[in-house]
């Protein structure tokens, strides 16, 4: 328990060491070329339309048919939900939130949509999938369980946790870039309280068609 304990505050101390080293180097070159700290005026975000169109009309899935689109709202913010079906019939749901400001930075999204949709969620564990890191979970309602993954989404890579993309964004800014994100929840409906394992390889394939459609059409710019 000292061990786990000890091991627990190590991490810890190195997170911090790294958020800390990030906002200081993140901003000296910033003010070292234009006499100003680079984080109180952050460079923009240059795909801000591709995420609006994102927001507005989804985007094509390739080797799945978008069988209907619809906006849930969660607050005072809508999520764009697409479900889908490919040619065995198999039925999955993908829901976007695209970065809608370039001060906007993710936070309490999968709270947000779990609370909103009355989900439970267990058997949480992150996997590797290509260039990004997702959450592997079950969730379920009294009518319904679903094998879902989720993560946000950025140009050259994604993560579930928030810290990732502050990282990512921070080593951005030293080349006058930003990070543009999209949280992304990609789920299938299953049996009752089925294990999820079976239904990884799927959800896998679908995760990686999306991220690779996301980065081509939305995330990278044109400029």
């Amino acid at each position: 328990m000292l061990v786990s304990f000890a091991k627990s505050n190590v991490q810890k101390v190195v997170l911090l060491l790294i958020l800390i080293g990030l906002i200081c180097f993140g901003a000296l070159p910033g003010y070292l070329s234009g006499g100003q700290w680079r984080w109180k005026a952050p460079p923009q975000i240059t795909v801000l339309d591709q995420l609006k169109s994102l927001k507005k009309d989804g985007v094509e899935i390739p080797g799945w048919q978008t069988i209907e689109k619809k906006f849930m709202p969660i607050g005072d913010r809508k999520w764009m939900v697409q479900n889908l079906q490919n040619s065995s019939q198999t039925k999955a749901t993908v829901l976007f939130l695209p970065q809608a400001r370039s001060i906007d930075q993710p936070q309490v999204e999968w709270v947000d949509l779990d609370g909103a949709q009355g989900l439970k969620t267990d058997s949480h564990r992150q996997i590797q999938i290509g260039s990004i890191t997702v959450e592997f979970l079950r969730a379920w309602t009294p009518r319904q369980t679903y094998a879902v993954m989720r993560w946000y989404a950025w140009e050259d890579g994604g993560h579930p946790a928030p810290f990732w993309w502050f990282v990512r964004d921070r080593m951005l800014q030293w080349q006058n870039r930003r990070a543009a994100w999209i949280a992304v929840n990609v789920s299938l409906p299953i049996e009752p309280l089925d294990d999820i394992e079976p239904h990884r390889n799927t959800l896998e394939s679908l995760v990686q068609t999306v991220q690779s459609t996301l980065t081509t059409q939305v995330l990278r710019s044109n400029s």
